[in-house]
């Protein structure tokens, strides 16, 4: 029996797309899983935790019980209270009674001049991924999901272009095999 020969264009676009979509598939795991696995994202866009974490680190928080936090903990916290900025900072000195904590930036000379309400705590660092936030704020920003977004469209495009042309190549060679069962039944 004759071994098919696929369409060589067929055979590039479907492999153009299936490309662009498994480095799509591996550009998203680094920002997807940690989130799957229950920890918040944050980009460090100070350096007021270097040289311990520094400046465009990605930090992986898990919330936690603030109560818990001790001397020594890396935490992120939204900044002055009601503020949407997060800081990360150490634990200086953790106060249950007045449902407080006391931070301070390893960088910084002294301790932060508010303590942190346990109302504004978000969690407890677990794990720092220097120069990873740069890479995520710019794949999870408007430029990013574009480019994304325009990246999938192509690979679609693709794979519909090669199983079309696939199809076409199928369709003549049936059509070819039709024409000479016709012929020698005649």
């Amino acid at each position: 029996m004759k071994k098919k020969r696929r369409n060589p264009a067929a055979l590039l676009c479907n492999a153009a797309g299936t490309v662009i979509l498994i480095l799509l598939i591996l550009a998203c795991l680094p920002l997807t899983l940690p989130r799957l696995a229950g920890y918040r994202l944050y980009t460090v866009i100070s350096g007021s935790m270097e040289p311990e974490i520094p400046v465009d680190s990605l930090v992986l928080v898990r919330g936690a019980d603030p109560v818990q936090m001790a001397e020594g903990d890396v935490i992120a916290f939204y900044g002055a209270h009601g503020s949407s900025a997060v800081i990360t900072h150490r634990v200086v000195s953790n106060r249950p009674a007045e449902g407080e904590i006391v931070t301070k930036g390893d960088a910084n000379p002294e301790r932060d001049m508010n303590p942190v309400p346990y109302e504004d705590f978000i969690g407890k660092v677990e794990h720092v991924i220097p120069g990873a936030g740069a890479l995520a704020e710019k794949l999870g920003g408007p430029a990013g999901r574009q480019a994304a977004g325009g990246l999938l469209i192509l690979a679609a495009l693709l794979l519909a272009l090669g199983s079309g042309l696939d199809r076409r190549k199928r369709k003549r060679r049936i059509k070819k095999r039709k024409k000479v069962k016709k012929e020698a039944d005649l």
